[in-house]
């Protein structure tokens, strides 16, 4: 039933003429402010569906790591939005899909392996009411550490015992070339060694997949190049419902949308990522398509309309469980 303007009035005891200021304020109790973690979990449907978002921390993305980027149109875009220009806060999530037969993991957050303001994954898949023993099957949107090094313990043994892992072959192909690894700069070397310890500790369960194809059940695989080689997105489907899992499509909410051309200097192939990002935009905008990004805003999902010759992000309206 609808909440009326009386029935809330009654809720809060002021019917009958009772206002505001004739209610007893008790004191404000005084409480230390709290340091601990604040744990993600947040459950909505898609169709008979449920897929928890969930939240491994965050990282700092400064200005400076915007390939593109144009002060002037940063400057308005962050004015627009609130905020400072300058380096922006953007969380790393995760998705956990129940399929009912099967419990799926989209991606596994960092571990221990990017500083204190990640590696709270477990946590969050804790307070969801789920074990990792009970994960089936995880599925990597590319190989990248803060995607993929949360699949091991801080000891760098397989944390889910019982999971199959799931990774694009061209992104496993690029990870695993050694002349890749030794062409890189030194700073990109622990990306090749992190994605390469990952896949040795699933080495007996360990699928590869590639192209727009089934990779379990009804969810199924959407390759976005740019961003890594094998760079890949999910889709789940239920009842006539769907949900795009990108990946990172967008890492700064704030500009990629208004201005998709924008890359970030984590790209292997930058003009491929703005590539893929556009025709993504386009493509969820023009379906109407719910979709779920790595970083954007916890928890992520949400929908992209065009705003002129650009994008905006809408995020979801609460339709989360409690």
């Amino acid at each position: 039933m609808p909440l009326s303007r009386r029935h809330f009035l009654a809720g809060a005891g002021l019917t009958g003429g009772t206002l505001l200021a004739n209610v007893s304020v008790p004191a404000v109790a005084r409480a230390p402010l709290v340091d601990a973690a604040t744990l993600g979990a947040l459950r909505r449907n898609v169709g008979s569906v449920q897929v928890t978002a969930l939240l491994d921390g965050y990282i700092d993305i400064g200005s400076e790591l915007v390939i593109g980027l144009a002060e002037a149109d940063a400057e308005r875009l962050a004015e627009a939005s609130f905020q400072q220009p300058g380096p922006r806060r953007a969380p790393v999530n995760a998705y956990l899909i129940n399929l009912g037969d099967r419990l799926v993991l989209v991606d596994a957050g960092t571990s221990d392996s990017m500083g204190p303001s990640l590696g709270r994954l477990p946590a969050a898949i804790e307070a969801a009411g789920v074990s990792p023993d009970q994960i089936d099957t995880l599925l990597i949107t590319h190989m990248h550490p803060d995607h993929i090094n949360g699949v091991l313990t801080t000891a760098g043994q397989a944390l889910f015992p019982n999971a199959e892992l799931v990774v694009t072959a061209t992104d496993y192909a690029f990870w695993h070339d050694d002349a890749n690894m030794n062409q890189a700069p030194d700073e990109a070397k622990p990306f090749f060694i992190g994605a390469r310890k990952a896949a040795a500790a699933y080495a007996d369960r360990l699928r590869q997949v590639d192209g727009e194809r089934e990779a379990l059940g009804s969810i199924r695989t959407v390759p976005l190049p740019g961003h890594t080689p094998g760079h890949a997105g999910f889709i789940v489907e239920s009842d006539g419902e769907a949900l795009f899992i990108w990946g990172d499509v967008v890492h700064r909410a704030t500009y990629q949308f208004a201005r998709p051309d924008w890359s970030i200097a984590f790209d292997v192939d930058s003009k491929l990522a703005a590539e893929t990002r556009k025709r993504t935009l386009d493509r969820v905008a023009a379906d109407r398509m719910l979709i779920a990004g790595m970083h954007l805003p916890f928890p992520g999902i949400g929908h992209v309309a065009r705003d002129g010759d650009a994008y905006r992000f809408v995020p979801d309206e609460w339709p989360y469980a409690l």
